[in-house]
């Protein structure tokens, strides 16, 4: 068994805050590949965006998850990761992927701060066409997919946690 957990999908599915659960459950570390942007960067996702562009911020999260050398851990990625194929190659070597599927609109209702929060888009891409553009990709590299719409994060965390410790 491959030994940390990934998680994938799209900001404000709950990658974060389940995963921190999800943590404690196996009793893993945690690692969310946002903040580590930051603390490396040192400074926030937006301010990255805003001085040198979605692409660069893609750039830069494929840097850091390939850097990744744990175990025993449920890594958060950024909403973006399943942009690169090589990043996400590399967390198929190292964990599972689990895609944490959230309906547009229950994002839409979850995303408070869109214009503030960092999310890499194309200037003129709108939130719906994000969206649409990444279920591809997020079911392409997924070994699971979980519906994250009706469960409490709790609920989430101890399903996904119930499927990691029976293999699936």
């Amino acid at each position: 068994m491959r030994p940390n957990l990934t998680l994938i999908g799209m900001p404000g599915a709950g990658k974060s805050t389940v995963g921190v659960i999800l943590a404690k459950d196996l009793a893993f570390g945690f690692v969310d590949t946002d903040i580590l942007i930051q603390i490396n960067r040192q400074k926030p996702l937006q301010r990255i965006l805003d001085e040198s562009g979605h692409l660069e911020l893609r750039r830069i999260e494929e840097e850091e998850i390939l850097k990744l050398n744990v175990e025993h851990q449920v890594i958060a990625t950024g909403g973006s990761a399943v942009y690169s194929d090589r990043a996400m190659d590399h967390l198929r070597q190292i964990s599972r992927i689990v895609f944490i599927d959230v309906e547009f609109e229950e994002i839409s209702r979850r995303i408070r701060n869109f214009a503030s929060r960092g999310i890499a888009k194309a200037p003129n891409q709108s939130f719906h066409e994000l969206y649409l553009e990444r279920q591809a990709l997020y079911r392409r590299h997924a070994d699971l997919r979980v519906d994250g719409n009706r469960l409490s994060q709790e609920e989430l965390a101890a399903h996904i946690a119930d499927l990691y410790r029976q293999g699936a």
